[in-house]
């Protein structure tokens, strides 16, 4: 039997929203299908989830209700471990919500819930030939168009409906173009929401958000605006900002990593990633290995003579203008695809352990971005020729930009791949200094 929503319940939630959020949950039952998107940490995931709570106590028992999400892992992170705090929803909710970490199925208030993984174009076979009475969509910019059209056609019983969360993404993104604004040909709400729509963030915190983003991203993370990802990936890259001489390198703390991207037709680029021991300390691309076959006359080189060179290169004692014993990098951090290399760096005398790098692309440009933006990051002038001379070339791609996808022009970019991969990857070692208490 399904378990309603009383109305002290209701009452409760009142306490801890926004005008804004308290707007959104009871506008949204006036559509089929009901967005919210915004800035992160706005609050829009809590609102949604209460609409989506109160839609399940009336959901049709007639269709199934779904959880969909890029993974089932995401759905856990974003959306059990909300409904399941207590904090957030109190003991009389949490205790009619079952859900087991990696499961496919839950029960909410009393009704058994599917939870489906929409990663790629096959998860669309997860959901052909059902019926759903209600879905409830997670990160929904992330889901392939195919899978969210056909995730559609799945509502067909009378009072279906789908609700579902976004971060903005391009201008001609499908959902924006096609169901946003359209909304009153497809019976669509949309809703917008910034941090500042949240009434349980500190101000330390949304100035630390503020700090994390730049760019492209500072549009979408931060103002919560649908914005093209256009020209220069880098627009704040100012060399009289970023660029310092070898001489005039700071001591260095920590190497944190090489971030190496490798290759054997196309060049291969190793990025020296070291904080600095400042008063307000940065990031410091310091030096770079680089083997490009185009300088050698075509010669390319097995992965078993570039790991010999990259490691004659780390041992080095010309790193830095005046430590000449900086320690060992703490991670070797390598291209994810270049299974040949990081075996070669395993076996003997190298004896090394490398470790994939976190290639998530655009996260990764991100966190470069902040620190760009920030004047948290340089690279050593003539040490990191590679990456100086990609970084005023990187741009966006055009026709990516046009179908509404983020994506850069894959040409010339092997050193800045691997400052990405030693920055990124790290980026727990270093945030909370640079970025979190950042002036």
């Amino acid at each position: 039997m399904t378990m309603q929503l009383d109305s002290k319940f209701l009452a409760y939630l009142l306490t801890k929203l926004s005008r804004a959020q308290i707007l959104s949950i009871v506008d949204s039952e006036a559509r089929r299908i009901a967005l919210w998107s915004g800035a992160v940490s706005a609050g829009k995931t809590f609102a949604s989830l209460i609409a989506f709570l109160i839609a399940v106590s009336k959901a049709p028992t007639n269709g199934l209700i779904v959880i969909v999400g890029v993974s089932i892992d995401t759905i856990y992170t974003n959306v059990f471990t909300q409904l399941m705090n207590v904090e957030l929803f109190g003991s009389r909710i949490v205790d009619q919500i079952s859900y087991t970490p990696g499961a496919t199925k839950a029960m909410i208030l009393g009704r058994e819930v599917l939870l489906v993984g929409a990663l790629n174009a096959a998860s669309v076979k997860r959901i052909q030939g059902k019926t759903i009475g209600l879905v409830y969509v997670d990160e929904a910019t992330l889901l392939l168009e195919p899978f969210w059209d056909m995730l559609i056609t799945r509502l067909r019983v009378e009072g279906a409906r789908l609700l579902g969360t976004m971060n903005p993404a391009s201008l001609n993104h499908f959902i924006r173009t096609k169901w946003i604004k359209q909304a009153d040909k497809q019976d669509v709400v949309h809703f917008h929401m910034t941090m500042y729509d949240n009434p349980s963030l500190p101000a330390w915190y949304v100035a630390q958000m503020e700090r994390s983003f730049a760019g492209v991203f500072y549009d979408r993370m931060i103002k919560g605006l649908w914005t093209n990802a256009a020209g220069a990936v880098y627009p704040m890259w100012d060399t009289n900002r970023h660029v310092i001489q070898f001489d005039q390198m700071p001591r260095i703390s920590r190497i944190l990593g090489n971030g190496i991207d490798f290759g054997t037709s196309n060049a291969s680029a190793g990025l020296m990633v070291g904080l600095s021991a400042e008063t307000r300390p940065r990031l410091i691309l310091m030096d770079e290995w680089r083997y490009d076959p185009r300088d050698n006359n075509g010669l390319t080189m097995a992965p078993s003579d570039q790991a010999k060179r990259y490691v004659n290169w780390v041992n080095l004692k010309t790193h830095h203008p005046t430590q000449q014993y900086l320690g060992e990098p703490e991670y070797h951090i390598v291209d994810p695809a270049a299974a040949a290399f990081k075996a070669e760096l395993r076996k003997e005398p190298f004896n090394l352990t490398p470790i994939s790098a976190h290639n998530d692309v655009l996260a990764g440009i991100g966190s470069v971005a902040s620190l760009l933006a920030n004047d948290r990051l340089a690279v050593v002038a003539g040490k990191c020729a590679g990456w100086e001379s990609e970084v005023t070339e990187y741009v966006w791609d055009e026709k990516a930009t046009a179908e509404g996808k983020d994506e850069v022009v894959k040409k010339d970019d092997h050193s800045l791949d691997a400052g990405r991969y030693g920055i990124h990857t790290t980026r727990s070692e270093w945030t909370y200094e640079l970025l979190d208490q950042a002036a």
